[in-house]
């Protein structure tokens, strides 16, 4: 649904000197329209994060000497800006990367430093971080050797600081919420004391606003409290508490009478919100489809080592399947067999059933042939006995009568 206009400022209430300047402030999108008018009424400080309002203060053309002491706080040592150098000498093409501020400055010693503030935390800072201080001793290896005219330039080579100030930072800052700021450099682990060029300044500003280190008093957090603090009252109370704040605040505050100059700073910094979310979206999307696509390699990969194992598996089970087959044709072969066997030996049961049948009788016969034999044998047992007495006796008469004969002799 389309926002209602009716209650916002007019033209003239606004002191905008054209309706082209006042159609730029009506397609202004909340909450930048908001903060607009919230500067304007006098409630709101300028968003100093942002490209054009923290060139408007620090810009070293104008305020040299603001810029170096923001810098000497935020390094922990005195350094003077002499410069300010352009981007186009880097090396690193543009990418759309998600910062609402990036400054590059030459130091008086001839170091350089590269100020960058991330609205949105980057994906891949610490490599990020990497390449541009790499880009950082490459133009500077250029310059020095383009001045020198010499080949081996690197005697005269400065050293080169990386410095982001997030805005939102990442997760690995808010595992270390003791610390807000975090300075690094090359060491080795032996002690081994190099003159390695690059160093680095991390700075997480959510950190600072919510774990309240605001409220420890010194340089470095007037200049954060200073580009943190949005409302009036709060920043009264820091120019009361850091009283060398009050020209800054009166600088921002003098902008107010050039409405029109206010309106494209803001216009510009919501451009820069915009590509920044848009590159945030892109990222996103491109992250995600890494994601899918590592994802889809990893399932491809997968189902190729299962179509493998299938493979190997299905040949398994044919191998199995044909030993299966020979088994089954060679227990029907035993099966046939032994039913040819079965058969066989039924026939031969029947048979061996039938001659026990005829061996049966055949037994009958025999125990009543027996019987018979056994009654005859006793029959003639008892003849053969009846016999011998009879021969006995005839023995007895025979013997009876030879003595009747030799007595009749006699």
């Amino acid at each position: 649904m389309k926002q209602k206009l009716t209650h916002l400022p007019t033209q003239d209430n606004l002191h905008l000197p054209t309706s082209a300047l006042y159609h730029e402030f009506l397609v202004m999108r909340d909450p930048w329209r908001q903060w607009f008018m919230d500067y304007m009424a006098g409630k709101k400080t300028l968003p100093f994060t942002y490209d054009p309002f923290f060139k408007f203060i620090f810009h070293p053309d104008v305020h040299p000497q603001r810029l170096s002491r923001f810098l000497s706080a935020l390094l922990d040592t005195d350094v003077s800006v002499q410069n300010v150098l352009p981007n186009e000498g880097s090396m690193i093409v543009d990418d759309g990367s998600l910062m609402i501020l990036d400054v590059i400055v030459q130091l008086g010693d001839g170091s350089l430093a590269n100020i960058e503030i991330q609205k949105i935390p980057y994906l891949f800072p610490a490599e990020r971080m990497s390449c541009y201080s790499s880009d950082l001793v490459m133009r500077q290896y250029s310059r020095v050797r383009g001045q020198s005219g010499q080949k081996n330039s690197y005697q005269n080579m400065h050293r080169v600081y990386t410095i982001v100030l997030f805005e939102r930072s990442t997760d690995a800052f808010h595992a270390l919420p003791q610390s807000f700021i975090h300075r690094g450099k090359t060491t080795f682990d032996t002690g081994l004391k190099l003159n390695i060029l690059q160093e680095y300044c991390l700075v997480a500003l959510d950190i600072f606003q919510n774990y309240h280190y605001d409220k420890d008093i010194n340089e470095l957090s007037g200049w954060l409290s200073f580009l943190t603090t949005t409302d009036v009252t709060e920043a009264e109370h820091l120019m009361q508490v850091y009283p060398w704040l009050e020209e800054l605040y009166h600088d921002a505050a003098s902008l107010g009478t050039r409405p029109e100059e206010v309106l494209h700073m803001f216009s510009e910094a919501l451009q820069i919100m915009d590509r920044n979310a848009m590159q945030y979206m892109i990222d996103e999307q491109q992250a995600q489809l890494d994601r899918q696509a590592d994802t889809i390699r990893q399932h491809a990969s997968t189902i190729e080592a299962q179509n493998s194992t299938i493979e190997e598996q299905t040949s398994t089970i044919e191998e199995q399947i044909t030993t299966i087959e020979e088994q089954v044709s060679t227990i029907e072969k035993q099966t046939s067999t032994i039913e040819e066997q079965i058969s066989t030996i039924e026939k031969q049961t029947s048979t061996i059933e039938e001659q026990s049948s005829t061996i049966e009788e055949q037994s009958s016969t025999i125990e009543r042939q027996t019987s018979t034999i056994e009654e005859q044998t006793s029959t003639i047992e008892k003849q053969t006995s009846t016999i011998m007495q009879q021969a006995a006796e005839l023995e007895k008469l025979r013997a009876l009568l030879e003595q009747n004969h030799i007595n009749f002799q006699s």
